[in-house]
Order: structure tokens, then sequence, then C-alpha cells
């Protein structure tokens, strides 16, 4: 049996997910309620906005989640946990509730994308899952999402498997990048489990594997002559690659009533490159093979080569959206918002001397916010049974210029926080990923601001409050104080 037969994904947590677990247990508080919302601070790349992704993967956990004998036993070897609590884990199940926007939402800084609503012990233990999936897929979708905006239009694949930081970072990466609006990839594994397009070509090791370039190219074209797509930069691009990827396409191809789909450059000025070759290929009567260009790209380097007429059609991008090089770390974090108290959810708050560490409390929900041309022009934090009524003047706060009189008028509202999941077992259907990727495209085509999707300095998306809300967010500030100047 392999490592990868015994894995059981619901050990993928910290260890003091477990020592709280067991402190909770030994202390009877295994029973009570708690809120624990997901949030994140700080757009990823100083971007506008991120894109929520791996929904899917954190219900799926929380569905399967259990322990082995196995598992139990490896925490009994810790000489730290009650057995009265090794016990309980050997029947635990998540029996929890939760609410989150829809995968695909655009979202914005320290508003709730997700809500646990779960005894302690349970809420606890899916902590880290949970943050996982959200820091990982989010990341790579948002950082997608600009790879594509980039492109203006072109084909954008996915070719960094080989780069990511492991084969799940590769798999799920790839899911999320297709989210974020990438059109196919190289990973097999993501094609096959996801419904992905799939795509790729050759390496230079084929093309050095034959005598001469020529017989690669040749012996690529007869077997794959319906999708024949060349990599021209082995030796020497211009005079030798291009010339070789016409020659086939002239006496293989050709002959067979097929044409040469595309090449590809790897290195060298990708810009000059892609000029060059395509004022030979037009020449030689090739005006339909595509021009492909790989080689560390990403939003910044593709914007360089279209701001220099580059004549690219497709682009592979590899370790610089897989691993989201220029910020790798998105910074979700999970904390409490409400614990139970006679059956009544009491707000708890994080206090910081960092004002952007200070948490929104209790239970609450998300509204975006249109105008009357459906475009998003802030999102507003609500209590959660609050009523909404914008069929008149309805009156907000912002929470950074609270001494405004501010009013939505003309505007309707969505609720993004939705139940999928009730009693450890989902209660909504989840969409395809096809879907998914519909949905991001359909939200930063027709209601996300062009403005807050620029590159530098994006508008601000803001972040508003109900009057109600903001008001018991200050009453429990000013408490708090109070409780610590004593």
């Amino acid at each position: 049996m392999t490592q990868f037969d015994k894995r059981n994904i619901s050990m993928m947590m910290d260890f003091y997910e477990m020592t709280m677990a067991n402190g909770y247990f030994v202390n009877g508080g295994e029973n009570t309620k708690v809120a624990f919302d997901v949030f994140y601070r700080r757009n990823p790349d100083g971007g506008g906005f991120a894109i929520f992704a791996g929904l899917e993967q954190i219900i799926e956990y929380v569905e399967n989640m259990q322990f082995s004998k196995d598992d139990v036993e490896y925490f009994r070897s810790q000489n730290l946990f009650s057995e009265k609590f090794l016990n309980y884990l050997e029947n635990f199940h998540f029996h929890g509730d939760i609410y989150a926007f829809p995968e695909g939402t655009v979202m914005y800084p320290n508003e709730p994308v997700m809500t646990v609503i779960a005894d302690l012990i349970d809420a606890q233990l899916v902590e880290t899952a949970i943050l996982a999936q959200v820091n990982h897929q989010s990341l790579i979708a948002t950082k997608a999402r600009r790879i594509v905006r980039s492109a203006e239009g072109r084909f954008v694949s996915d070719f960094g498997a080989r780069r990511a930081h492991n084969i799940d970072a590769a798999t799920y990466g790839a899911r999320a990048a297709f989210i974020g609006g990438v059109n196919g990839t190289a990973t097999v594994s993501a094609g096959k489990m996801f419904g992905i397009p799939i795509n790729g070509t050759m390496a230079h090791s084929w093309v050095m594997y034959f005598e001469d370039e020529f017989e690669a190219f040749k012996k690529y074209a007869e077997v794959y002559p319906q999708s024949t797509t060349l990599l021209v930069d082995t030796y020497d691009v211009i005079h030798s690659g291009i010339p070789n990827a016409i020659r086939v396409a002239k006496e293989i191809l050709e002959p067979m009533g097929q044409r040469l789909k595309g090449v590809r450059i790897d290195s060298g000025d990708l810009a000059y490159l892609s000029k060059k070759i395509r004022k030979i290929l037009d020449d030689a009567g090739l005006s339909d093979c595509k021009i492909v260009a790989s080689n560390s790209l990403d939003e910044f380097t593709i914007s360089s080569l279209l701001k220099q007429d580059a004549k690219i059609d497709s682009f592979g991008v590899g370790e610089r959206l897989i691993t989201a090089k220029s910020e790798p770390v998105f910074g979700a974090v999970y904390k409490l918002a409400a614990v139970e108290e006679n059956k009544i959810f009491v707000p708890r708050i994080k206090v910081s001397e960092n004002i952007e560490k200070i948490t929104n409390p209790g239970l609450k929900q998300v509204y975006r916010i249109y105008n009357e041309n459906g475009q998003a022009v802030a999102d507003m934090i609500a209590i959660i049974d609050e009523e909404i009524d914008l069929s008149k003047p309805f009156r907000y706060v912002d929470p950074i210029k609270s001494w405004k009189q501010r009013t939505f008028s003309n505007c309707t509202a969505k609720k993004l926080l939705k139940l999928y999941v009730k009693d450890g077992k989902r209660v909504e259907n989840l969409p395809t990923l096809h879907e998914i990727r519909d949905y991001v495209n359909n939200q930063l085509s027709n209601e996300i601001w062009q403005e807050e999707q620029r590159f530098e300095n994006p508008h601000h998306h803001y972040l508003d409050m109900t009057p109600n809300y903001y008001e018991m967010k200050m009453n429990l500030l000013y408490k708090m104080r109070t409780k610590t100047s004593d």
C-alpha cells in the first residue's frame, strides 16, 4: 500500500485544531454553537478584486470528513488527548451549516465569503482545509483572470503543471485557472477530472531525438496531421525552425489535405520573432497558421508583447500562473464571529492596533448593490435578519467616512451568502465548472466596473454597512475598550 492509498484528507489540518478541539471537549464546550467567517484583507497584485474559488472541494471535504482507527491511534501516540475525546473522534462527522458566495463570485476584502455555523469542535476542525482550498484556488483564479485580460481575447492555456508546488497544486490549480478564464490546460489529470479542454504538442526532446529537425517535424505531422503544431526554436527559429515547418506544411500536410495548425516559440525575443515569423508564414501562403508563445509569461509580459505589436495568437502560461509568482499568498483567514448563548448568537470581535485586523462581528448577510444599469456600485454588510428595502432611498454607512450621510437610490440588491451545507450535507446543486467560468465572465463583462479591472490604480469597490450593523459593531468595540481599560 502506498502513501497515496493511505492518505485521509480529513487529517489535513494544523495540529492546534486538534489540541483546541480536545480542550473544548474536556471543558464541556463541544456542543456550543459558533460562527466563523472566512474573508481576506487585500487583493493580490494590487488588483481591484479577487475571484472566489474552491467551494466544491470544501463541500466534498466536509461531507466526507472522518477519522480512521489508524488516525485515532496516531493521535493517541501524541500522549496529549483524553481517551473520551479519542473515542469521540472515531465516530466524528461534520454536522454544521455552511453559507458561502456562489463559486466564481467576484469578491472584495473584509467581506465574509463563507460562514461556518456549527458545534465548536466541528467548526474548529475544518479551518485549515477550508483556508487551504480558498487561498489556493482563489489566488490562481484571480491571477488567471489578470493574464486572460492582458491577452485581449487571444487563446490562453495553462502550461504550469511541472512548476506547480505538487501534484494536487497542479490539478486544482488548473481547475482554478479555468474558472479565471483560461481556455485550456496541458494537465491531463485536470482535463479528466473536471472536463477542461486539454492541449499540447511536443517538447524540445522530440526534436532532439531525431537526426535532424525536418525529420522530427515530418514524423510528428505524419502521426498528428489534423493538429500539427511545431516547436520551432530548438536550433534556430528563422533559419531552421520556420523553413522546416513550412517544408512539412507543403510536402507532408498539404498532400494529405491538411494545414499546418501552428508553430510555437519558447525562447528568444518573442515580439521580434513573432513579427518575423508572421511575415515568412504569410509569404508562404500560411496566413492561417497560428503563432503560439510560451516561456515565463504573465500579465505584464503579455501586455508588453502586445504593446510591441507582437504577432502572437495564443499564449501558453506556466510557472507564473500556477504559482501566482508575483504574489503567491492570498491571505484568507478564519475568524470567530459569534457564539451561541441561551439560543442567541452573541457577536464576537477581534480588536487590534492595526485597524485592518479588526473583524466584522456577528451573523451577517452581504448584499451586492446594483444601479439602474445593472452595475455593482458597492457591497453592503447587514445584520443577518435585517430587512433591506431599496424601494426608496436607503441610508448606509461608509465605515471609512462614517460621518457622511449616504443613501442608495434607484438601486437593487442581491444576497451573496447562500446556504450550501445543512447539518453536514449539501442542500444546493453545484454548477458545472463551465457554468462557474461563464458566471465569472458575465460578472466582469456586465456588472463589475471596468475601472475596477485596471492593473494600475484600480477603482476601489466600497464595502458599506447598514446603520444597524455599523452601530452594533461600534457598540461592541466600545464595550471591549471599556473592558480592557478597567
